[in-house]
């Protein structure tokens, strides 16, 4: 812990908010969101056998190589739309002297205060982008804005940020972002956290059942629209009545209708 400290006393003294916020946030995204997508998106390839008896739905739903190319080229296109967007943010703020909305300072958050935060920073995120992402699925707001996202009906990791700029915005990034800015949480504390949901966000839509439940009920949602609008948490599909109950056949199940906890 004392050498983490001095490291990121370090940095701090080193570089500008603005290089911190903007450089460390690439950073963690390229990290904990490709080195996933690149692991989970090999295994057909690096390990097929093993690919295919954990895959969630048939071979022939899969994604093509076009298919592919076009998520990673739509990805690339809103995370640059993200990060000038943060950066065009952030550069006002400091020309007009705001201070920055996370928390910079060289000292650590202590475990109380950092605990606490990640779990204010899941339920708020859990709850926005769950009624968010009902909303995209209204007939206003479907074909126009979500639709593009559920191109993808066995989704791979890179759907996880397929999607229209103006959604990718409103429903990936900002139930991220907001609950720690509004907080003022640590910067160090938000980066862990968006590590987290970027890693979650990717085991989603990877199409494999390695952990019980939390690829599978998004990938039902893919494939079937109307269930498992919720992110990482069940609780506001409980409240509301859409978390699915019985699931049809697919390749995990053998046809059989299976009552789900």
């Amino acid at each position: 812990m004392e050498s983490l400290e001095h490291s990121w006393k370090s940095i701090v003294g080193r570089y500008t908010p603005l290089q911190i916020e903007v450089v460390g946030t690439a950073i963690v995204q390229l990290l904990t969101f490709y080195l996933p997508c690149v692991i989970y998106m090999s295994l057909p390839l690096l390990a097929p056998e093993f690919s295919m008896r954990h895959k969630l739905q048939k071979q022939e739903k899969q994604p093509t190589a076009a298919q592919i190319k076009d998520a990673f080229l739509v990805v690339m296109r809103n995370q640059t739309i993200a990060l000038v967007l943060q950066f065009l943010s952030i550069y006002n703020e400091r020309r007009r002297g705001y201070p920055s909305v996370f928390d910079l300072s060289p000292q650590l958050p202590t475990l109380t205060i950092f605990l606490r935060d990640i779990f204010i920073m899941l339920v708020v995120r859990e709850m926005l982008f769950y009624y968010i992402h009902r909303l995209f699925h209204t007939k206003r707001l479907y074909p126009y804005i979500h639709k593009i996202h559920h191109r993808f009906t066995a989704p791979c990791a890179l759907a996880a940020q397929y999607a229209h700029p103006f959604e990718h915005i409103v429903c990936n990034v900002a139930p991220i972002f907001l609950p720690g800015a509004l907080m003022k949480s640590h910067v160090l504390t938000f980066w862990v956290f968006l590590a987290a949901m970027l890693i979650e966000t990717s085991t989603v839509h990877s199409g494999y059942d390695f952990w019980p439940h939390l690829a599978e009920k998004h990938d039902r949602h893919h494939e079937v629209f109307m269930w498992n609008y919720g992110a990482s948490l069940d609780w506001f599909d409980w409240l509301h009545g859409t978390k699915e109950k019985t699931k049809a056949k697919n390749t995990t199940t053998g046809g059989k209708q299976i009552k789900k906890d």
